[in-house]
């Protein structure tokens, strides 16, 4: 399916946020559960980079829970960043694994104020990272939030079919176990490493705040309505990560039954992987066969076919009915969620062309509305004059984010839970001409992180530079207190369904606190959705 294809690479390229070497001055250590770590300081910030939170998952553990680390003698260099999870190579490298990759790879990093006491009790922020469940990177750089009196710690999880995948024998191997979605094990299993570890570092560890983009923003959702996650964060901020079952890189597929997105459970989609591999049968032998293939060979890009002929399926989170209950849009209705401060919201501008569906023009587009098509009509293109492509942009960006985000926070303001949405509507100069209609899936990221790099021969603008020191102050703020409002910062008001209002970083840079402008538009979705959603007729 191209155009699934075609997504996920863009939401792929979008997570590629890295940070440069930094140099070295002195070599701090801290004592953790496993051993001793010594970092380096650059800039008034420490940094502690490849830190090991749960054991490889190689071998016998390939598909399996992550393990407890195996304490080390001595110190552990934390220089350097460990590998990222196996993904796979694009353009030359394709049919291998990308450069720095590996099938060990579960490390978290860590970034801390220079000369921070033991037990300063600092609020800490969890970033994880985006990439359609199948790429991306946690080797990022976390000095902006440093410095601003905040640990960040990244992490990294497994990807593709070593980080989803179900199969037969996998259902009966260790019964007591959960099964199926390991990347979401893996972001548990660093979560409860930051609960033991972090004091060590300067940090509080009853002031924990999860924030991820893309997959990642999706996993916020699932580790605000999984049990198992419960009380390892206080917190939560969703870039980009919807909130609804019906999105791409959210909606969680059965173990065993298949439902209206995937035409197939996930088990089967198992079995079609281990055919392809010459692999027949469902037992314990065809599972150990499973755990003989090199990495090269189960890294695909996250797609299988169907088996029957059909579709490339995607593989993302798996409802297994232990570790993951139920989706989050089914436990947000029922207010079932972890009880945090939450944050969330999206870009203008998100994703393009034919990433929902393949329409081709607006009356194609208006005439899936079904008895709302009028109604549709009105909110997205009111005079008539709008072209196709802004359109459906704009299209995109509300029936995959930002309609999703509006549900989610009003289920937390049912409720009682504090919930602020924001809408990153900002463009720089140099860029304007290349998003004509507004900021691109992750473009926000590197506001948020106060971490802009300029092209080669080319500074950073003031503009810029402003926008990105007031989001940081933002995100700064809700961590250390649940309420991003700060001192030299426009009021960014609590939604509620009532006032509605939400933070808009406009087209020139300045937070504004007001009403949804995107009201009427995520208001017809909104009645698409609960009259069925006849919006993505061949699926994403």
């Amino acid at each position: 399916m191209k155009k699934l294809s075609l997504g996920i690479a863009l939401i792929f390229m979008a997570c590629s946020f890295h940070a440069q070497q930094t140099s070295v001055s002195t070599s701090p250590e801290v004592t953790t559960a496993s051993g001793v770590v010594r970092g380096v300081t650059d800039g008034g910030v420490e940094s502690f980079k490849g830190i090991p939170f749960a054991a490889p998952p190689v071998g016998e553990y390939r598909w399996r829970p992550p393990q407890p680390v195996a304490p080390w003698q001595g110190v552990r260099d934390a220089s350097k960043f460990g590998a990222t999870c196996a993904a796979a190579g694009w353009g030359a490298a394709a049919g291998s694994i990308q450069v720095g990759s590996s099938e060990d790879c579960l490390f978290l990093n860590i970034w801390r104020p220079a000369g921070a006491a033991k037990n300063a009790k600092m609020p800490v922020m969890v970033w994880i990272h985006g990439g359609a469940f199948v790429g991306g990177s946690g080797n990022t750089s976390g000095d902006g939030f440093a410095k601003q009196g905040v640990i960040l710690v990244s992490i990294n999880y497994r990807l593709g079919r070593l980080g989803h995948f179900a199969f037969p024998a996998l259902s009966k191997e260790h019964p007591e176990e959960p099964k199926g979605s390991y990347a979401f094990m893996d972001q548990i299993a660093a979560l409860r490493w930051v609960k033991q570890n972090i004091a060590a570092f300067g940090g509080n560890p009853e002031n924990v705040t999860i924030f991820g983009f893309s997959a990642g923003g999706v996993s916020i959702h699932s580790l605000l309505t999984i049990p198992e996650a419960k009380g390892l964060f206080q917190k939560a901020i969703s870039h980009s990560g919807g909130g609804r079952d019906g999105v791409l890189t959210g909606r969680p597929i059965s173990k065993e039954n298949a439902s209206p997105y995937y035409p197939v459970s996930a088990e089967t989609i198992g079995i079609n992987f281990a055919r392809k591999h010459g692999i027949e049968g469902t037992d314990a032998a065809a599972l150990a066969k499973l755990r003989t293939l090199k990495v090269e060979e189960i890294v695909d890009g996250g797609q299988e076919n169907d088996g029957q002929g059909g579709s490339r399926i995607y593989s993302g989170p798996i409802l297994d009915g232990k570790l993951v209950v139920e989706t989050a849009e089914s436990a947000y209705k029922a207010g079932r969620q972890a009880h945090v401060p939450l944050m969330i919201g999206c870009n203008s501008a998100e994703i393009g062309g034919n990433f929902v569906n393949a329409s081709n023009s607006k009356e194609e587009l208006f005439s899936l509305f079904g008895e709302l098509k009028d109604e549709a009509n009105a909110a997205y293109d009111p005079d008539g004059k709008k072209e196709f492509a802004e359109v459906q942009t704009r299209f995109n960006t509300d029936k995959v984010w930002a309609e999703p985000a509006r549900f989610t926070a009003k289920s937390f303001a049912t409720v009682g839970d504090p919930a602020y949405i924001f809408l990153f509507s900002y463009v720089p100069a140099s860029m304007k001409e290349r998003m004509r209609f507004g900021p691109g899936h992750g473009t926000d990221i590197s506001y948020v992180f106060d971490n802009l790099r300029a092209p080669e021969g080319t500074t950073v603008a003031p503009e810029d530079k402003e926008v990105a020191r007031m989001m940081n102050a933002y995100w700064v703020n809700f961590a250390k207190t649940g309420d991003p409002n700060g001192k030299g910062l426009p009021k960014w008001s609590l939604y509620s369904p009532k006032s509605n209002e939400i933070l808009d970083i406009q087209p020139d840079g300045k937070p504004v606190s007001k009403p949804d402008p995107r009201k009427a538009r995520l208001d017809v979705i909104e009645k698409a959705v609960n009259m069925g959603d006849k919006l993505q007729p061949n699926g994403i």
